[in-house]
């Protein structure tokens, strides 16, 4: 089918270089038709929580402005309301610029200016593209610079992400420490460098588990806080030119009344316009989370390799068919996914770090990738995690038998005897035993090294898993 007429009628807007045909229906203007020409990289879009901080952004920027009377009267409800209906999701496809884009941001945040103008120039009666009414620089943009609105807006998105983020690692954290008190009765082998050792609990394991999220959690948190210092109010470098001196101050707070979220203007803002340090930190914390995140899922994957030929000591909730050669096979689909997850965060990082180490002078032009990494890392560790919760370490069961059956033939059992025949003997011990085949417990009931009832103190596998010498009084 071809297009309507409607579809095909056009406006014509000029900027500084020129003149530019729009879509009669669009509410982005010539910048943002200049930068879908010169931008096609990825395909990939802002990000829709990006597009609601921004609006924020601009929103709390109209009604400082409109208080300290520099909008005209009509004006600043109109922008307001354009805001308004941004944020309850409304032309959220008239934000269509690529990811990789101008340095700074200066494309989304003129896309920004320009839909919210175009918006307000209808509430006011106007015609789409009449600038008179509202302009996007001189009205929306007001008292504001992209260097001061989109390090704002990124760090904003980022927290209300990472509100959802810190509930589901809760979730996770509670979901282990469950497991850790169901499994705490059940005796298995531990394991250094993949070679026997004395012999842990399961639950003591997955304690340990839950111990690393909460960790993690906490470091999370503790580095989101500098995202929420913001140098709203620099302008261009960090001076304030063209806002006024009041004005830092009331749109910072205006913005946290609307954001509902604590913010405070930034010490020094010329700082705030040279440095994306707060980002870097949180995006480190979350390549922390990534690291330990993929420890915990290899040893998952390892403890239910088999279910024959492995360790399987314990079992994953099958979610799919594992192979599609190989009938009835299943695998760690859930740990996999979480591994890759895992790997791109850390990729992400690798990403910020370059980009926020790259600033100069007084701007660094690469926060665009910066947020969309960030951004990125927050929401599929998020899904990821949820996802692992419920569908993987909830329904994690153990095999008691088969746990039971590596702690008492680990030679590592050995270790137990050091104190009362010395570290010599005891390694010829455990190497006789590796020579006859036969368990520590046997090998000393043959050998009668220690008494029967010596021999069953310290061989209380129970109890070797917990501090003390067994065998000696304290």
């Amino acid at each position: 089918m071809g297009k309507g007429k409607a579809d095909m009628a056009v406006r014509k807007e000029r900027d500084a270089l020129g003149e530019r045909e729009i879509p009669a229906h669009a509410y982005y203007g010539i910048h943002t038709a200049r930068a879908l020409e010169i931008f096609a990289v990825s395909g990939l879009k802002t990000n829709p929580e990006f597009i609601r901080a921004y609006a924020m952004v601009k929103k709390a920027a109209a009604l400082t402005n409109a208080q300290l009377g520099q909008l005209p009267k009509e004006i600043g409800p109109a922008i307001v309301t354009a805001c308004d209906e941004i944020l309850a999701g409304r032309f959220h496809d008239q934000v269509p610029i690529d990811i990789f884009q101008s340095g700074a941001g200066t494309t989304l945040n003129m896309n920004l200016n320009e839909v919210i103008a175009n918006r307000a120039i209808e509430i006011l009666g106007g015609q789409k593209g009449d600038y008179h009414i509202v302009h996007p620089n001189d009205h929306v943009n007001m008292a504001q610079s992209t260097n001061d609105t989109f390090p704002t807006a990124m760090r904003l998105c980022a927290l209300r992400l990472l509100a959802r983020l810190f509930p589901v690692m809760a979730k996770l954290e509670q979901a282990f420490r469950d497991k850790a008190g169901e499994f705490d009765g059940v005796i298995k082998s531990g394991r250094t460098h993949l070679q026997d050792a004395v012999p842990i609990r399961l639950g003591q394991e997955f304690a340990a588990y839950a111990c690393t999220i909460a960790k993690a959690k906490a470091r999370i948190e503790q580095a989101s806080d500098s995202l929420t210092e913001v140098g709203l109010g620099g302008t261009a470098v960090g001076t304030g030119l063209n806002s006024r001196p009041d004005y830092q101050k009331q749109v910072v707070k205006r913005l946290s009344d609307i954001a509902d979220i604590r913010l405070r203007p930034a010490r020094d803002m010329r700082e705030a316009m040279q440095s994306n340090l707060a980002v870097a930190e949180v995006s480190g914390t979350l390549k922390l989370l990534a690291l330990e995140l993929t420890r915990i899922a290899n040893d998952l994957r390892l403890l239910s390799s088999g279910p024959r030929t492995g360790l399987a000591e314990i079992n994953l909730p099958p979610v799919q068919p594992g192979s599609s050669i190989m009938p009835g096979k299943v695998n760690p689909t859930m740990a996999e996914m979480l591994n890759m997850v895992a790997f791109q965060v850390v990729g992400n990082d690798a990403t910020m770090s370059q980009a926020v180490a790259a600033g100069q002078l007084e701007l660094n032009v690469m926060m665009p990738v910066m947020a969309a990494n960030l951004f990125s890392s927050i929401e599929i560790l998020t899904n990821a995690l949820s996802l692992f919760t419920d569908k993987c370490v909830t329904g994690i069961e153990a095999n008691v038998d088969r746990c039971a059956e590596f702690a008492e033939t680990s030679l590592g059992l050995a270790t137990v005897l050091s104190p009362h025949l010395g570290y010599d003997e005891t390694a010829r011990l455990v190497k006789d035993a590796k020579v006859r085949g036969v368990r520590i417990r046997e090998l000393l009931a043959q050998l009668k090294a220690l008494p029967e009832e010596k021999r069953r103190e310290l061989l209380d596998l129970m109890a070797l898993t917990e501090p003390g010498i067994p065998g000696k009084k304290e």
